[in-house]
């Protein structure tokens, strides 16, 4: 595994300790092969929002919860339904874990289940302590 030296871009920067644990998170997830089940990310403004295609899962199949800035959504394995002869079984029926590290200020707001997509729904609140204030110069001679 590479480890990158971020040294040069974090001179002028404070305070950005938790990028190397976001690069490693994202190394290690890409490394894994795991594509299912297929998802969407799309930003408008201050909102997001994750679609994942999940179809066959009802909202009992499907867990989110939300630690340590990590949004986990995992579904639970379809249960086979008996007496049932495929000819072709095609739709993936099986277990998932999804994982999506969370900038500091992001928070899930909602989710919902629709025609087999799950839509979950963000949104960044800037904390009143992150907005941009002006400083007063004080001079000496004053």
């Amino acid at each position: 595994m590479r480890r990158y030296d971020l040294t040069p871009l974090l001179r002028s920067s404070v305070g950005f300790d938790r990028f190397d644990r976001l690069f490693d998170s994202a190394n290690r997830q890409e490394g894994t092969g795991n594509s299912y089940p297929p998802y969407n990310i799309e930003k408008s403004d201050d909102d997001y929002r994750i679609t994942m295609a999940v179809a066959g899962f009802t909202d009992a199949d499907i867990e989110l919860t939300v630690k340590d800035n990590t949004l986990v959504v995992q579904g639970n394995p379809l249960a086979e339904r008996e007496g049932v002869n495929y000819l072709h079984h095609g739709i993936a029926g099986r277990g998932f874990e999804r994982r999506f590290e969370l900038a500091e200020n992001v928070k899930v707001v909602g989710a919902r289940l629709e025609n087999g997509m799950l839509h979950v729904d963000l949104v960044r609140e800037t904390p009143e302590h992150m907005k941009p204030r002006r400083i007063e110069i004080n001079s000496a001679a004053a």
